[in-house]
């Protein structure tokens, strides 16, 4: 935690170097001394702290300045720092102005200048300003903040994509927060842009785009090296496995993804059937284990770049990101993984991120303490988020389409279903339109046998509703089926024969693609058993094929 700032202004250099002599003597220890040879100056100074939400405890300031005196920026001060406490340092001649003082701006005390010793005349009386200050003020935060407003998809994205790569941060709401609204209105003043992102060290980023979030954050953005080993795409359970069992045999591993590791299984509120975890854990907390173990074996890991592109050049895979730069690698893992399909009802498209949510959405689950919210899916996933939503809202919906939930849904989650009060199972139940105009305001749902329908208030929607897979990358380099899921293994075979173009003597491997040396793990494969465990375990064996692979070209 940053040290509390005491500001101590004046316009005479002598003057000022002596109060900040002494101050710097005694308070050194717990606060930090700023100091201001005017007014306005001090007024910028500020300004600025208070971009940075640094904590001011207290300001000293000369009463007789030029342009500014000292009350005068008192008064201007404290609208920014209402709390601190607020020292004038007065001449005989200016006692009158500094009683008025002390009712006007609510000055705390004035002291005569010189305060020699010390010791006597200064630090008892700032000694007891500060001890109250500190027993009555709590310590502002000091991390990245976000300005924003809760309905906003722009403000969701950004949440959304620093709590996926564990970077806390502060929501300010500035419909709530008027101090907040004025903060953010200072730093895109022509067209009210957000979110606004502040960060400690007092830069601000508009509206930012992932890319320019990972880079003020610290992610790696940028590959260290033009060749690897392997190159893994999409970071979620099966990247993270392939980069762990790559990274630990000594492969120079690179993994990349467009949002944060742990894809779409990172976004689950709890995981309770992975082996070894018998308490369960998060998707969140099952990312950040695999990532750190990652990293520590010598695994890179890009984040916020887009693999948009694979070609072939043997003996060699190419890879392509959203920036032009050219990756080369021996061995290629597609672990890009699938994201929730679309629902197509009226009105979904344009609230999206302003109450309607695709996917867990953890970030926003706490805003609808004690409203009511729909949860649209009956597999694991939408099993999971009712769960975790059922904590803050006061009654949670489940509208699923199928007639019961034990043919898509695992029977630990359906007894905790069954056993939480808050949680209603809609069976043959599907949404058809949502309402609103800024934010979510109701939904229409209808059931799927009698054909009735009716409209609920509803908060909040989260959308489970199957998936789409992420293969548009290796369109027209590897195979796939009708619906964009890879072909691997037996599954390329067709009458007995190898896939076209097929040039090894071999059959492909397991999870070997139509190309050799191109390999696809977890979701993003035809006839993939979608379990956390199972995209680990391909992710590794992943692998080992790929050592297999070396010995047959």
């Amino acid at each position: 935690m940053a040290k509390p700032i005491i500001l101590t202004v004046d316009d005479e250099p002598q003057v000022l170097n002596a109060v900040e002599r002494d101050l710097r003597r005694h308070y050194r220890g717990d606060y930090r001394i700023v100091k201001a040879t005017s007014g306005v100056e001090a007024l910028e100074a500020v300004r600025e702290l208070k971009r940075r939400n640094a904590p001011v405890a207290l300001f000293l300031s000369d009463q007789r300045m030029p342009v500014m005196s000292g009350t005068e920026f008192l008064t201007e001060a404290r609208k920014l720092y209402p709390e601190a406490r607020k020292v004038l340092l007065t001449a005989y001649a200016d006692t009158e102005a500094a009683i008025d003082s002390i009712n006007s701006i609510g000055l705390d005390l004035y002291l005569m200048k010189p305060w020699d010793p010390p010791e006597e005349a200064l630090y008892p009386a700032l000694d007891d300003l500060l001890s109250d200050w500190q027993a009555t003020v709590p310590l502002p935060y000091d991390g990245i903040r976000i300005a924003g407003t809760l309905w906003s998809p722009s403000c969701h994205r950004t949440k959304d994509f620093l709590a996926r790569n564990r970077i806390p941060y502060q929501w300010l709401d500035i419909e709530k927060d008027v101090e907040a609204a004025d903060l953010a209105a200072a730093a895109s003043p022509k067209r009210h842009r957000l979110p606004v992102v502040f960060f400690p060290d007092g830069d601000v980023l508009v509206e930012p785009d992932n890319l320019s979030l990972a880079n003020k954050c610290g992610l790696q953005t940028q590959a260290n090296e033009p060749f690897y080993d392997v190159i893994i795409v999409g970071a979620g359970p099966a990247g993270l496995g392939a980069a762990v069992y790559g990274a630990s045999e000594g492969l120079r591993t690179l993994m990349i993804d467009k949002d944060a590791t742990g894809g779409q299984a990172g976004t689950s509120s709890r995981i309770e059937n992975y082996l070894g975890f018998p308490n369960g854990l998060s998707g969140a907390d099952l990312a950040r284990r695999a990532t750190a173990q990652a990293l520590r074996l010598g695994a890179e890991i890009l984040t916020a770049q887009e693999v948009t592109g694979v070609r072939v050049e043997d003996p060699y895979r190419i890879v392509t990101l959203s920036d032009g730069t050219e990756l080369t690698c021996r061995a290629l893992v597609l672990a890009t993984g699938v994201t929730v399909r679309k629902l197509e009802a009226p009105g979904v498209e344009a609230l999206n991120g302003a109450g309607i949510y695709y996917g867990a959405a953890l970030t926003e689950a706490a805003y609808y303490r004690g409203e009511q919210v729909f949860v649209v899916g009956g597999a694991n996933s939408a099993g999971q988020g009712a769960m975790f939503f059922s904590r803050y809202a006061s009654k949670v919906t489940m509208l699923v389409r199928g007639s019961s939930l034990e043919n898509s849904m695992s029977q630990y989650l359906i007894e905790q279903i069954e056993a939480t009060e808050n949680i209603e199972v809609l069976l043959r139940t599907e949404v058809i339109e949502a309402v609103g105009k800024d934010r979510l305001e109701a939904i229409t749902i209808a059931n799927k046998d009698t054909g009735l329908s009716e409209t609920l208030p509803a908060a909040a929607m989260f959308l489970f509703i199957g998936a789409v897979p992420h293969s548009e990358l290796a369109a027209g380099v590897v195979e796939r089926n009708q619906s964009g899921f890879i072909l691997t293994g037996p599954d390329l075979s067709q009458n007995g024969h190898r896939p076209k173009n097929w040039k090894l003597k071999r059959d492909p491997y397991l999870l070997e693609t139509s190309v050799p040396g191109i390999f696809a793990a977890g979701d993003i494969r035809h006839g993939a058993v979608r379990r956390v465990a199972s995209a680990v375990g391909q992710g590794a064996i992943a692998i080992c094929l790929f050592h297999q692979h070396l010995k047959t070209v």
